[in-house]
Formats: structure tokens, C-alpha cells, sequence
């Protein structure tokens, strides 16, 4: 990945080493923000309307007024992408309650936001794609409201960083026994019947983008799914697991707790999943022979 040199930051378009962002802003203090990211593929967006309305109930949620329209936030981000000659890598979007020169916990009666943005080239479609991801479970410690997506990150970055001291790419996070999320995406599991499962939405998980799209592209493919919460052990007897996000799309997850996930492999459920997607978002699959037909 290669940061993007031109950032967005409250009204400029400035040099991502020239950005400066006051010490007082909400978003440093509290992590009193909302962000979203987005991919890019072929300098298009992929999924903005869906990226959009998420952005839009999280800042009300939690009390920033929206500082710009739809068709705002699609402009600041094709200028994003033309600025930075983005062919094929991330958008993020961060908006903050702003600054008001002081530390108060609550702040004035009405917040002006502040936005920061940058860009992130990447191949979207690589190794992780092919071979897969190995995995650790790690106790759930994320407030209550996981359904928004703010920049409270931090038990998503410790828990990469202890995936990442047990040799492995990401975390599966539980809590009372049930698998939530991946430490920054959304998990499916193929069970040992065969089921594709993923959880069901609610305040425990994020309505993930990628996972709208893959259960809006099962039942024309003829794939049922069923939304349920399911348990550790389920996921730990599951012919195959896969994660969907924005910066990975669909991944294979291979191994779980140092075990392999059913055969090994990236399974035949998943394989068909990521050609689904693939071709949703108009990947070109001509060198992606690992894919299968």
C-alpha cells in the first residue's frame, strides 16, 4: 500500500505531510468522529451510495451535524481520486465534532465538524485474496455500539496487534461464547451442514457495505443464507470462513487458533463468493487463474 500524496483537510487540498489538525479537535480528544472508506477500482467507487447513508446515520447518532450533501461527499471524492490519479486503492473519509479551543466533555450546543480525507493505492484483489488469512479468537472488547462506525478503533488495532505476535493476519472477536466480527470486518461461515451463515445485524456488529452487496448477490446465484448469531465452536467446526470489508473484499479465512479452517484451503463457497463480487464491481478476472470457472 502506498499512501496517496494530496490529502483533504476542512476546505484545502493540502500535502498529506503538510496536513495539521489542532490538538483540540474532538475527533483526538474523544474520538468523537465518524469515518467511513471506500474502494476504488478503475478510478470508479465501488458501493458509495451504501458507504453514504451509513456515514449519515452514524453522524446523527452520535450528534455531528452532516456537514455536506450526497452529491457533496461524491464530488470531494472524485476529487480525491482525480488528484491523486487513483486507479485502484481506498478513499477515507473522517469527520469530526471539530474544535472548539478548549477540553470539554460535552461540548458546545451545536458542533462544527471537521473533515479529513485521504487515499491509500493498493491492489484490492491480492495475496490474501488467493491463499487466505490465518486467524486468532479474541475476546470482544468494543463498546456497545458497534453498529456505528466511528474512529474509537482501539481494541480493533490491539487486537491486530496481538494477532500479529501469534503469527497470524487478523482476529475473530467473540463475546459470551459467539462469534461478532473479524477486527475490522464482517464474518460468514460455511457450517459443518453446509449452511452459509453470517450475524444477524443489531448494535453488536457494523452493517457492514461489502456484506449488503454479498447477500444481495446470493439468491440470484441460487445460495441461501442464513443471519443468526453463531457460536466459537460452529466457527471452529466450519467447512470454510471468510471476511468481507472495503480493504480486503472477500478474504478466506484458513486458519483458525493455529488449526486449519475445514480443509485448509480456500473453499468452494468462498471461491464462488469472490467471483460473484468480482464481477459485481467489474474486476477484471483475466489473471486471477486461482479463481476457478
Amino acid at each position: 500500500m502506498t499512501l496517496a500524496p494530496i490529502t483533504y483537510l476542512n476546505g484545502a487540498y493540502v500535502a498529506a505531510d503538510r496536513a495539521v489538525l489542532s490538538p483540540f479537535d474532538r475527533g483526538f480528544l474523544f474520538a468523537h468522529a465518524a469515518y467511513e472508506v471506500t474502494a476504488v477500482l478503475n478510478r470508479e467507487l465501488i458501493d458509495f451510495e451504501p458507504h453514504v447513508t451509513r456515514l449519515k446515520r452514524t453522524l446523527a447518532d452520535i450528534d455531528i451535524p452532516n456537514p455536506m450533501s450526497d452529491e457533496g461527499w461524491n464530488d470531494l471524492h472524485q476529487e480525491m481520486i482525480a488528484r491523486n490519479a487513483l486507479e485502484e486503492g481506498l478513499v477515507y473519509l473522517q469527520v469530526t465534532a471539530g474544535s472548539a479551543g478548549i477540553r470539554d466533555f460535552a461540548g458546545p450546543e451545536t458542533f462544527t465538524p471537521g473533515i479529513f480525507m485521504f487515499a491509500d493505492s493498493r491492489s484490492l484483489i491480492g495475496a490474501m485474496a488467493e491463499t487466505g488469512l490465518s486467524a486468532i479468537t479474541l475476546e470482544d472488547t468494543r463498546w456497545a455500539r458497534r453498529d456505528l462506525k466511528t474512529t474509537q478503533l482501539l481494541s480493533q488495532a490491539l487486537a491486530y496487534r496481538e494477532a500479529r505476535i501469534h503469527g497470524a493476519d487478523t482476529a475473530i472477536m467473540h463475546e459470551d461464547g459467539h462469534v461478532t466480527e473479524a477486527a475490522s470486518a464482517n464474518v460468514w461461515i460455511v457450517s459443518s451442514d453446509g449452511q452459509l451463515i453470517t450475524r444477524a445485524l443489531g448494535t453488536a456488529i457494523l452493517p457492514g457495505v461489502t456484506r449488503a452487496t454479498i447477500r444481495d448477490l446470493l439468491q440470484p446465484a441460487g445460495l441461501d443464507l442464513v443471519e443468526r448469531s453463531f457460536s466459537l465452536d460452529e466457527a471452529r467446526a466450519a467447512r470454510e470462513m471468510f471476511t468481507s470489508s472495503a480493504g480486503a473484499l472477500v478474504a478466506p479465512v484458513i486458519r483458525l487458533d493455529g488449526q486449519p479452517v475445514g480443509a485448509g484451503v480456500p473453499g468452494r463457497v468462498t471461491r464462488h463468493i469472490q467471483r460473484l463480487y468480482y464481477d459485481k464491481i467489474g474486476a477484471d478476472r483475466g489473471g486471477l487463474d486461482w479463481l476457478g470457472v
